[in-house]
């Protein structure tokens, strides 16, 4: 599974068009894609910040989300400021979902995939599997 937790903050007074880019995205994600576990967004505490929880079967899944066209159509460079991903693991029994694993693009991976796959790398934290272990 891949796991990541999405810190969005978004330009000046783009609150609304990022909010409609949202909903077009939630949308399409859940009715094109398969191996979508959670693909969400929320509003932040602080003005302009926006969170995205997303979780999918593999990271193939994962790449082949960021690769869809659904995905390349709007054109986030107008709304976003800055954006940052984090991988995150779920703690077994306080979260419905199972521990993000490292794994390599698939081999029949587009270029594009290949690309998000460098640009965007899975990162599973040392410390985690000591936790899941013990």
């Amino acid at each position: 599974m891949a796991t990541l937790l999405v810190h969005i903050t978004i330009k000046p007074g783009k609150e609304r068009e990022f909010e409609e880019i949202a909903r077009g995205m939630y949308r399409a994600t859940h009715a094109d894609e398969t191996g979508v576990r959670r693909y969400e967004y929320w509003r932040g505490a602080e003005e302009r910040t926006y969170y995205t929880l997303e979780s999918f079967d593999d990271y193939a899944g994962f790449l082949r989300h960021q690769a869809s066209d659904h995905h390349e159509a709007p054109d986030f460079g107008a709304v976003i400021e800055s954006i940052r991903l984090e991988w995150v693991d779920p703690v077994g029994g306080a979260a419905p979902l199972v521990p993000t694993v490292a794994q390599e693009p698939p081999p029949d991976a587009s270029e594009r995939m290949r690309q998000y796959a460098v640009r965007q790398a899975l990162e599973v934290q040392p410390w985690w599997s000591a936790l899941r272990d013990g």
